[in-house]
């Protein structure tokens, strides 16, 4: 992003701020009612990647049930879409709805151009806890999440049998046993492959801090050196100090064929891997494990894209009454059999094609135990040079308190943005 992008988006996120943000320390902003009735007048949207280039098949189903209504989609590619938002932010240029990647709340929040989400309208108990605060700065809601993705441990269905593992790990040391097993018995070169670093790593790793009983923030500080983190730490490089993991990254579309040989055990990815396998000929023989837990719970890290409005739509009743038609639970069931995107909405997921399909049960059993990092401006900073200390933790090149002191130290000198 250029300086004189930075200048303007301060600029606008000051005169924002100033008309429609409590002050610090009033509690959580409540935000508008929405007019009853249908939705009338144009809804102007931007969506991401394959959800917006599909998100038609939706909205002309809204337009059929409000046919004064008319949405128009415009398709963002993911790799320019926030800095086109933020240059929309600075312009005042913005759509009346936006997709946005649930790293990016807090950062546009505090701009002061997002609406709040009206609590009559939208309910936070329809959805899983851990989707409901990707959208929360502060306390209040600036977005609803609209399709959500978490991780799980794929495995390699002969290697693990063949290493004699009947049921999944359900805690940490189990789950470096299995490894162990799955390299020495199970015939995998590998036992596991864990990301070694680099950007992105963070999800893997941050969710062993949280599996731990630690966080990342206590509301006032950072903890990436608590206890709970260090030791998380260690745990994660242990697999790379015992060989189970390779500590080299595996580039994109290397690691599908090689769980698929065996010569992988184990790797950690999100849903969308189901169908990859399944492509490439992986289809029944690979197994599905939740996460394991160390001192604290079994949670993982939880993911996918909220839907906003701005502050400054022209049509925000419609807009909103746009959001809310997303979120009802046979939408969400229309939109997962268009783009297989996991719903957001609880009570979704008791339809037949989510509930009676095994491997992802397990995805939405793991989703009531996931969690995300917190909506603060400058989270994607920070991951960053989380990421960096993760790749010199990999390759042996620091210690886990060493990485531990240097990420509590880069995330306290960049703050949190507020």
């Amino acid at each position: 992003m250029t300086r004189r992008l930075l200048a303007a988006l301060a600029v606008v996120a000051l005169a924002l701020s100033a008309c429609g943000r409590d002050s610090e320390g009033a509690g959580p902003e409540q935000g508008d009612a929405v007019a009853s009735g249908k939705a009338s007048g144009e809804i102007t949207v931007w969506a991401m990647g394959t959800e917006g280039e599909k998100l038609s098949v939706l909205a002309d189903d809204f337009m059929k049930e409000n046919p004064d209504a008319k949405v128009s989609v415009t398709p963002v590619p993911w790799d320019g879409a926030h800095n086109k938002l933020a240059a929309a932010i600075a312009g005042q240029a913005t759509p009346d709805v936006s997709m946005l990647g649930t790293t990016w709340v807090g950062e546009f929040a505090k701009t002061g151009a997002l609406d709040v989400t009206p609590p009559d309208f939208v309910r936070k108990e329809d959805f899983f806890p851990g989707a409901w605060e990707t959208g929360l700065v502060d306390g209040t809601s600036y977005s609803v999440p609209w399709y959500v993705e978490t991780r799980l441990l794929y495995v390699n269905k002969a290697v693990a049998e063949k290493a004699g593992i009947s049921s999944s790990p359900r805690t940490w040391n189990e789950l470096f046993q299995a490894a162990k097993d799955m390299q020495a018995k199970g015939g995998a070169k590998w036992g596991i492959y864990l990301q070694p670093g680099q950007t992105g790593a963070w999800q893997t790793v941050m969710p062993l801090v949280w599996q731990n009983g630690g966080d990342i923030h206590d509301g006032q500080n950072f903890t990436l050196d608590s206890p709970e983190a260090v030791q998380a730490l260690e745990y994660y490089k242990s697999f790379y100090d015992s060989g189970l993991s390779t500590r080299d990254r595996l580039r994109e579309g290397e690691t599908e064929p090689k769980i698929i040989s065996g010569e992988i055990g184990a790797f950690v990815s999100g849903p969308w891997h189901i169908g990859l396998l399944n492509e490439l000929g992986g289809k029944g023989k690979f197994d599905l494990w939740p996460m394991p837990s160390g001192s604290g719970d079994f949670t993982s890290f939880i993911g996918g894209s909220n839907m906003a409005v701005f502050r400054n739509s022209k049509n925000r009743d419609a807009a909103w009454k746009f959001v809310s038609y997303l979120m009802q639970p046979d939408v969400q069931v229309k939109w997962y059999g268009t783009v297989s995107d996991l719903p957001s909405v609880q009570a979704a997921w008791d339809d037949e094609s989510l509930a009676g399909d095994p491997q992802l049960k397990v995805f939405g059993d793991q989703l009531d135990k996931a969690k995300a990092p917190p909506a603060i401006p400058t989270w994607e900073q920070i991951a960053a040079a989380v990421d960096t200390e993760l790749e010199k933790l990999a390759k042996g090149t620091e210690t886990a308190d060493a990485a531990a002191k240097a990420m509590q130290s880069q995330a306290t000198s960049i703050g949190t943005g507020g």
